[in-house]
């Protein structure tokens, strides 16, 4: 059984960017957490050191946090909204955090992309499949739905691997998130739901 983190190496994971998983911490603190699978030092300049997807487990699984679907932030953390959270203030400060967190996560698919393309998304995203669809509908300006309804996006999981499920008050709303989402790097394909009476789109990460 591998031996979990030092205390030292657990301050580091803690402390990576949530987005990028970029690392901090000194080159012994860096080298050990590569020697153990858990992080990456980039080929490129400047070889920043990223979590690996097996650092990124063991950040999420010993850290507090709502579930996916909340979309709410854990101890200060960014969080995409994918709709039905409580109302919360918009202004400058949101729309920087959220530019921030687009740019990182394309500087993620820079990185971590075997070509090193940003069109499509990256293994981050795949294991974070509601948030990272959220992320990019709001960097995109698409507004959540608040609350128990109201207008705006809601993006929910589905029984389906890689897929989640984009829901939208109505039809130009709906074809609005599937275009970004296309621009953004996923397939994306509209259904009917009959209990609901609404389409709705699902839409996966493109691999290539």
């Amino acid at each position: 059984m591998t031996r979990p983190p030092t205390a030292a190496q657990r301050r580091v994971i803690d402390a990576a960017d949530p987005v990028t998983g970029r690392l901090k911490g000194t080159e012994a603190q860096l080298a050990a957490l590569v020697k153990r699978g858990l992080a990456f030092r980039h080929p490129r300049p400047p070889h920043d050191h990223f979590l690996t997807p097996a650092g990124h487990r063991i950040r999420e699984a010993e850290e507090p946090r709502a579930p996916v679907e909340a979309g709410a932030p854990a101890g200060g953390v960014f969080a995409a909204r994918v709709g039905g959270e409580e109302p919360a203030a918009d202004g400058p400060g949101r729309t920087r955090e959220v530019h921030s967190a687009w740019q990182g996560l394309l500087e993620l698919r820079r990185m971590t992309n075997r070509d090193g393309e940003t069109d499509r998304p990256c293994g981050w995203e795949r294991s974070h499949l509601v948030q990272a669809a959220a992320l990019a509908l709001e960097a995109a300006g698409h507004r959540p739905a608040q609350g128990d309804g109201g207008p705006g996006y809601l993006v929910r999981a589905t029984p389906q691997p890689e897929a989640v499920a984009v829901h939208a008050p109505d039809p130009g709303s709906l074809r609005a998130c599937a275009a970004t989402l296309e621009r953004a790097g996923w397939q994306v394909s509209e259904h009917n739901d009959p209990r609901a009476g609404a389409r709705y789109l699902l839409a996966s990460p493109r691999r290539a």
